[in-house]
């Protein structure tokens, strides 16, 4: 049995084809972006506000050395965090700027983008579930010392079970895993965190004057 919400402009229920999806159709999300825009400086103002705590966060994890891997990760997860909530923010709100974004990419990068922010939100759901933290993450360096960030990379972790998600949910959360493994598990961190801020980054631009960006 499909999952189904509401339509938050209509109130018609309907089978959402995106995880983020809000609307029954294309013209009830114009309708009420239309409503929603009194002040439209407040939703750009707070993008560009994530957006530079993102760029904050995932440029300073290249420079973080010395931690050992519960501590590593505590800084990881603070990106994960920032980017999912900027990825979030973006398919919900803007979802034209989003898919133009992608569409003008060869298939290969788009492909890259899309599983690596997929396979973050993985990593994001389940932080703070069966998996202990650090099991997320291990050093490929071999030396006796504390590493560079450079040396995280991410490990390969087993399906998630899903006993409490709804079929769909379980169904967006392999399709997250899947991309998990395909595009994160074994390669290093910085360069995840490289791919998709760049892409979110870029995003943005089209939604939230450079200047504001860079301002905040």
């Amino acid at each position: 049995m499909n999952d189904t919400r509401d339509c938050e402009q209509c109130g018609t229920p309907f089978t959402p084809r995106r995880e983020h999806a809000r609307f029954c159709s294309a013209r009830c999300r114009v309708a009420w972006n239309r409503a929603d825009r009194a002040n439209p400086a407040v939703g750009t103002s707070a993008l560009a506000w994530a957006v530079a705590a993102m760029t904050e966060a995932t440029e300073r994890l290249p420079r973080v050395t010395g931690l050992d891997r519960r501590r590593a990760f505590a800084v990881i997860s603070e990106a994960v965090w920032w980017v999912t909530i900027v990825d979030g923010n973006l398919v919900r709100y803007h979802p034209e700027i989003y898919d133009s974004e992608l569409a003008g990419r060869s298939n290969a990068n788009r492909l890259e983008v899309e599983e690596t922010l997929a396979g973050l939100r993985f990593v994001r759901n389940q932080i703070g579930h069966d998996i202990d933290r650090g099991d997320f993450i291990r050093d490929v360096s071999g030396a006796a010392g504390p590493p560079h960030a450079r040396d995280w990379t991410w490990t390969s972790l087993p399906e998630p079970t899903g006993e409490l998600m709804s079929p769909r949910g379980l169904e967006w959360e392999m399709t997250r895993y899947k991309a998990y493994q395909s595009r994160l598990a074994g390669r290093p961190v910085v360069t995840t965190f490289r791919c998709a801020a760049s892409f979110l980054k870029t995003v943005a631009a089209g939604v939230t004057p450079a200047e504001e960006v860079a301002a905040d």
